[in-house]
C-alpha cells in the first residue's frame, strides 16, 4: 500500500478509534457529546477556518473544482429522485448520497494529505457546500411535503423557505468565518501576533478533537436492522459520488491538486447534516442514522482505495 497515503490516514485512523474505545468505556457519555460538539463547531473550527483563508486572496481561488463538484452532486441527486420517486424520502436519501463530512474529517484529512494548497481548494469547497447542497435539499423537501400535504394545510411561501434556508446556511459557524477570513485578507492587513497565536492553537486542537467526536459519535450509534440498506447507501456515497466527480472534473478540464482534492472531498462519508434533516423531515430516519455510521466505517478502506486511485490522474 502506498506510504503517503498510509501516512496520511493513520493518523485520522487512529483518532477516530480513541473516540470510539472513548465512546464505547463510557468515558464520555451521550450527554457530553452535545457540549464537544458545540465546542467543535462554534469555538475551534471558526478559529481554523477564518485563519486559513485570511492570507487567501480572491484572485487565488479556482471556482472551475468547485463547479465540477456540484455538478457531479446534483446528476447524482436528481438521479436518486428519479429513481425512488419526488417524496421525502427520497430527497433525504439523495442528500446522503452527496453530502460529505467535510469539515470533521475533511478538514484533518486534506490537510494531512495535500497541506495549505489542498486546503485551500477544501475551503473553497466547504464555504458552499451548505449553501448550495442544504438549500437545494430544503426547497426539494419543502416541495415533496407541500405536494404530499396539498390542500392539508397552508405552508410558507416559496420564496419565504428559499430565504430562510439561504439565510441559515450563511450565518452558520463553517462558511460565515471563511468569508470572514477572505474579506479580511481583501484588506491587506497582517494579524497581530498577540491574536493571531491564540487563534492557530484553537485551530490546530480542531483535527484531533473532532476526528475523536467521530469515533465517540460511532460508539453511541446503533446501527439496528438497516446494515444492508445502509451499506448500499455507503456505497453509492464513498464510490459512486467521487468517481462521478472525477468524470465530471475530468470533463471539465480540471487537473492536478484541485481535482484530487475534489474526488477525495467526494469520497469522504456521509456528512451528520443529513440527519438532522431526516430528523426535522421525520422520513427514514433510522436508515439516516445506520448510513452515517457505515459509510464513516466503510470510509477507513474507501478513502484508502480512492486515495491510492487519484494519484494516477494526470
Amino acid at each position: 500500500m502506498d506510504s503517503f497515503v498510509i501516512s496520511s490516514l493513520v493518523p485520522v485512523v487512529v483518532l477516530i478509534a480513541a473516540g470510539y474505545l472513548a465512546g464505547k468505556r463510557r468515558w464520555i457519555g451521550g450527554g457530553a457529546v452535545k457540549d464537544l460538539s458545540h465546542l467543535i463547531f462554534l469555538l475551534l473550527a471558526p478559529a481554523l477556518l477564518f485563519r486559513a483563508m485570511s492570507t487567501v486572496h480572491v484572485e487565488q481561488l479556482s471556482l472551475k473544482p468547485v463547479a465540477a463538484y456540484f455538478v457531479a452532486s446534483g446528476l447524482l441527486f436528481a438521479g436518486t429522485l428519479a429513481l425512488r420517486g419526488f417524496n421525502r424520502t427520497a430527497a433525504v436519501i439523495a442528500l446522503a448520497n452527496t453530502y460529505s463530512n467535510t469539515v470533521m474529517i475533511g478538514i484533518a484529512l486534506i490537510g494531512l494529505a495535500y497541506g495549505e494548497e489542498g486546503m485551500v481548494v477544501l475551503l473553497t469547497l466547504i464555504s458552499l457546500h451548505s449553501l448550495v447542497l442544504l438549500t437545494s435539499a430544503t426547497v426539494v423537501l419543502e416541495l415533496a411535503v407541500a405536494r404530499e400535504q396539498a390542500g392539508a394545510q397552508k405552508r410558507p411561501s416559496m420564496a419565504r423557505t428559499v430565504m430562510r434556508a439561504l439565510r441559515n446556511a450563511i450565518i452558520h459557524p463553517v462558511p460565515l468565518p471563511i468569508i470572514a477570513g477572505l474579506l479580511f485578507a481583501q484588506t491587506g492587513l497582517a494579524m497581530p501576533e498577540a491574536i493571531d497565536k491564540p487563534i492557530q492553537l484553537l485551530g490546530q486542537a480542531f483535527g484531533p478533537i473532532a476526528l475523536v467526536m467521530v469515533g465517540i459519535t460511532l460508539a453511541l450509534t446503533p446501527i439496528g436492522r438497516h446494515w444492508r440498506s445502509a451499506l448500499v447507501q455507503a456505497l453509492v456515497k464513498n464510490l459512486l459520488h467521487p468517481l462521478l466527480v472525477a468524470l465530471i472534473g475530468w470533463l471539465l478540464g480540471v487537473r492536478g491538486i484541485p481535482l484530487t482534492v475534489m474526488v477525495v472531498a467526494a469520497a469522504l462519508p456521509i456528512g451528520a447534516n443529513v440527519f438532522l434533516f431526516s430528523q426535522r423531515y421525520r422520513t427514514a430516519e433510522d436508515l439516516v442514522t445506520a448510513s452515517v455510521v457505515v459509510s464513516t466505517v466503510l470510509a477507513l478502506a474507501t478513502l484508502t482505495l480512492v486515495m491510492m486511485c487519484v494519484q494516477w490522474l494526470p
